[in-house]
Formats: structure tokens, C-alpha cells, sequence
């Protein structure tokens, strides 16, 4: 416990350093030495180029390969503030969904160049990717990677409208089956079932990813439903469908899984939003 604690300390010494003898806290060259505390901001560095520069990242981080051999600081909701620092890193990139709001101004505090990643759904992550690279000045390959998401999710809503104008289908995004979990307002699933046309039952709720009644779920009949893939969840999803065995969307079939890439709000995401386009391609609605 001395020697993590003597570590800790010569760690913060190393950080205020150039604060102690007046160097400037604003970098003039890029951070060469990036900590990452969300899986989506560790995917979006590595598509920008930048994997090398990249020395920490939490346990959540897996994609890609090579995320999964660098220093892990802890979680993604309680990441070691002793961690980051003994990695002596020139900036962290966090969120502000799902990180402990008293990181940022603790690294701050300690001199340590911060950028919070605000995108919360994706028609925000053009704007999130142009500003993170930014501050990574890294400006034209994440102008020209937020200019071709644009186009896809300009795609998507061109497909999307006369399905809207005909029908507006009504569709439910579980997250868990068993308490039963969706996707409410203000989530990437809302927003992605939104730009394919679909209208969400759950988008008047309290709360991002609101427990919801089974009496509800039939009640609104939805046409469609998302279930996020996730491990060891196969058989509360069958028991799930036999409850909701009488809604149209159990008897035709229109039961469909998505992968967790639609959780991440980074590159990866565009191959949840093809797999929510062709189920709804699928269904016929």
C-alpha cells in the first residue's frame, strides 16, 4: 500500500511539473500520449489513426483487437484516478453518459488536458467526431469521417420517408428482457429507430432506459421488435416471447436482434443501424 501510495504521488508531481515552472497549459503539438475512458471514444481513436498514441482505456474496451492489450485504468463508470495518472498521459477523453461527473474536474485540477465527448445520439456524432478531432488536431480526417456519416444517415432518412408517410410503424428496442429494459427518449436506439422511419412506443417515458410493463407492451402493440444482443440472455428472451406470444410482432415473426455496436457511439455504429434497416426491410413494413 506505501509503494502504490509513493507511486501515486510521484505520478501527480510529474503532471504539475510543467504548471509549477509556468509552462503553458494549452499543448502546441497534438497529445502523443491519450487516455481513453469509454469503449465508442477508444474505437473513434483508432479510426482516426491514432491507436499508437493511445496508452490507456478501460476494461470495456475491446474493439479493436489492439484495444484490448493496452494499460486498463478500471471501469467505464469508475475508472482509477491513480491509473490514469501513472500512465502520465498529456490528455483524457471521456463522456459525460456514463463517466463519474467528478472525473474532469479532478484531472483538471491536476493539470491534465481534458475533452468530454458529448454526442449522446447519433445525429450529435458528425459534430462530437469534428470536435474531438480538433482537439486532437487530427481536423481533416475527422472532417472527411463526420462528412460520410452525414451521407449515410442522409441515405437512411431518404429511404425512410415514404415509410414514414405511410405508415409509421411502431416498434419497441429492449435492452433486457428480464426486468424488462428499453430504450426510451434521448438514446441512440430512439434515434436510430427514428432515421429508419419507426416510430418508438416508449418515446413519452421518464428516463433513458425506463423499466416497462408487459401490460404496456401489449397494450401499444408494437409492430416491431429490437433486442440488443448481449451474452447469456438467450433464455429470458424466450420466455419473454411466450408472454408477449399474442402481439403482432411475436406472431409474424418481426422479433429481431441487434448488435451491440448500435450502443456505441463511434464508427461501429453504422453496422447496427444496417442491421435495424435491413429487419425493417425484412418485415415488409
Amino acid at each position: 500500500m506505501k509503494t502504490n501510495r509513493h507511486f501515486f504521488f510521484k505520478a501527480i508531481i510529474f503532471v504539475l511539473l510543467p504548471h509549477l515552472l509556468g509552462v503553458s497549459g494549452a499543448a502546441a503539438s497534438p497529445p502523443r500520449r491519450i487516455v481513453s475512458l469509454a469503449p465508442n471514444i477508444t474505437e473513434i481513436i483508432f479510426g482516426l489513426g491514432l491507436g499508437d498514441r493511445l496508452v490507456g482505456v478501460t476494461t470495456y474496451c475491446d474493439f479493436p483487437q489492439a484495444a484490448r492489450k493496452k494499460h486498463k485504468i478500471g471501469g467505464f463508470s469508475n475508472p482509477s484516478l491513480e491509473a490514469i495518472l501513472a500512465l502520465r498521459p498529456d490528455a483524457v477523453i471521456l463522456t459525460e453518459d456514463g463517466n463519474p461527473p467528478e472525473i474532469a474536474p479532478r484531472l483538471e485540477r491536476l493539470g491534465i488536458s481534458i475533452h468530454v465527448f458529448r454526442a449522446r445520439k447519433i445525429e450529435e456524432l458528425p459534430g462530437a467526431l469534428r470536435e474531438m478531432g480538433r482537439f486532437l488536431q487530427v481536423e481533416a480526417a475527422a472532417r472527411r469521417q463526420a462528412a460520410e456519416m452525414e451521407r449515410r444517415l442522409k441515405d437512411y432518412r431518404s429511404s425512410a420517408r415514404q415509410r414514414r408517410r405511410a405508415a409509421n410503424p411502431k416498434a419497441l428496442f429492449i435492452i433486457q428482457p428480464e426486468p424488462l429494459i428499453v430504450a426510451g427518449p434521448g438514446t441512440p436506439m430512439d434515434d436510430a429507430m427514428n432515421i429508419m422511419g419507426l416510430a418508438n412506443i416508449a418515446d413519452d417515458v421518464t428516463g433513458r432506459y425506463p423499466k416497462y410493463s408487459l401490460e404496456e407492451t401489449l397494450r401499444r402493440q408494437p409492430q416491431l421488435l429490437f433486442i440488443g444482443q448481449g451474452p447469456g440472455m438467450e433464455e429470458d428472451v424466450r420466455r419473454l416471447s411466450r408472454r408477449l406470444r399474442t402481439l403482432e410482432a411475436v406472431r409474424l415473426g418481426r422479433v429481431y436482434t441487434i448488435r451491440e455496436t448500435l450502443f456505441r457511439l463511434g464508427p461501429r455504429v453504422f453496422i447496427g443501424l444496417e442491421e435495424m434497416k435491413a429487419a425493417v426491410v425484412q418485415s415488409g413494413l
